[in-house]
């Protein structure tokens, strides 16, 4: 008769205590909890109800708001290019970090070369989006990427020598920069004097000497190239004076029959020779290749080229990330499975494909899974690298959502809409990150 008094008396302090460390836990979690709802859970719940009423948020619209979003081609557009950047970036990310965390093991310095690869981290992505827009500026004065590209193609194609420079005015040269310039019927024994303008004294090359008329050639065409244009005064168009630079590199064809039969370039002082001409009349021809605009580099960040642009300094930013999870991945390979694989013949590629992978393949699907999240969410560097007028081009949801409500749409019921989406769309990949996260810890 006295066991269950005294089991009960017994109970109810272990009951107290574990009452009183469940209020002690829900006291440390409240305030948590309370920034938690204040911060993520209102603001979904607020955007949510916000998305069901028109951009004055006065009148009830329902489900208007998702329905112009699905057939606002805008937002079409940044929900294809949303979704080329979670194909195209994670793919690339994980990729890249598993080859640079193979290949880093077998570096001496690993360790140094992994800190440069993760030191972009440390940098925002509105730094990295100012960095990247100087990087890919058209102008290859201004862009570090088209001042290689322009270098490199220079190298094996040689440069139109004057691509301003067009011929004076009414001093026998008919035609235009587009299609080259002709000077009128010339028989052997004559002297051509062709002026041309347009090219600044700085762009003169340096090796240019003063101009002069070549003496003639009894069986031959002789002239001069020139810049018409003296420092100063005392110039006369048309005629070659004493300060006036002659056009070193021009080339200039003897033209019969509308067809070239002789070609010369010009010296330092602009001279050029034809001998050994036939009887006949001949004109002088001037190639446009001697006036095309130069090879200006490749437009980055023109309608074509955007998305994939701003992919690229996005992969900039993120691969140290993506190296160093995947290398602490594998870090924890059982290396006598590796070293066993060797023993019975194995190659390196072998191992890499038939052990490697496999045995990281929980690493790969975090980091890939953690870039999507991460990618949706993609905001800065498009908002900074893309220029306005392609930033239609370039804009994923989140910068869409951004313009809709804030920059310029005022329209915060259709905004609201597309955060909506944004947040159907992210949640999935989460659940899915949680879950495996879950099952590694236990």
């Amino acid at each position: 008769m006295d066991r269950k008094p005294t089991a009960r008396a017994a109970a109810d302090p272990r009951r107290r205590a574990l009452r009183r460390r469940r209020l002690l836990g829900a006291a440390f979690a409240l305030p948590a909890l309370l920034l938690l709802g204040a911060l993520v859970a209102y603001p979904v719940v607020f955007s949510v109800g916000r998305s069901l009423f028109d951009a004055s948020g006065d009148r009830f619209v329902g489900a208007d708001n998702y329905v112009e979003m699905v057939r606002d081609p805008a937002t079409l557009k940044a929900l294809r290019n949303s979704a080329l950047w979670v194909v195209v970036a994670p793919a690339l990310l994980t990729g890249l970090g598993l080859l640079l965390a193979v290949l880093t093991e077998r570096v001496r310095w690993a360790t140094a070369f992994k800190l440069v690869l993760f030191l972009p981290m440390a940098v925002s992505f509105l730094a990295a989006g100012i960095v990247f827009r100087l990087a890919y500026e058209q102008d290859p004065d201004r862009g570090v990427l088209n001042a290689v590209v322009v270098g490199v193609h220079d190298a094996f194609a040689e440069p139109s020598p004057y691509p301003t420079a067009r011929a004076r005015d009414g001093r026998g040269l008919a035609g235009g920069p587009a299609d080259g310039y002709t000077s009128g019927e010339l028989r052997p024994g004559s002297v051509a004097v062709l002026p041309f303008v347009g090219v600044a004294p700085g762009a003169v090359p340096a090796g240019a000497e003063a101009a002069r008329a070549p003496a003639p050639a009894p069986d031959g065409l002789a002239g001069t190239v020139y810049l018409d244009f003296t420092p100063g005064t005392g110039g006369r168009p048309g005629v070659v004076d004493d300060r006036e630079k002659g056009l070193p590199g021009m080339t200039v064809e003897a033209v019969r029959d509308g067809r070239a039969v002789a070609t010369a370039r010009t010296a330092a002082d602009g001279s050029f020779h034809f001998d050994g001409l036939g009887d006949g009349t001949y004109r002088l021809r001037v190639p446009a290749a001697n006036f095309a605009a130069g090879y200006g580099g490749v437009d980055w960040l023109g309608p074509a080229l955007v998305t994939p642009a701003i992919i690229g300094a996005y992969l900039w930013v993120w691969t140290g990330f993506s190296m160093v999870l995947i290398g602490a991945g594998l870090a924890a390979l059982p290396r006598d499975v590796l070293e066993a694989a060797r023993v019975d013949g194995a190659n390196e590629r072998q191992i890499f494909r038939r052990i490697t992978v496999p045995l990281l393949a929980p690493v790969l699907t975090v980091v890939f899974v953690t870039l999507v999240i991460n990618v949706m969410k993609v905001f800065d560097l498009v908002y900074v690298i893309a220029p306005g007028p392609v930033q239609e081009e370039a804009n994923v949801l989140a910068t869409r959502m951004w313009l809709v409500s804030f920059g310029g749409g005022n329209d915060q019921g259709l905004g609201s809409a597309l955060s909506v989406l944004l947040l159907l769309l992210v949640v999935p990949a989460m659940v899915f990150n949680i879950r495996r996260f879950r099952k590694g810890g236990s």
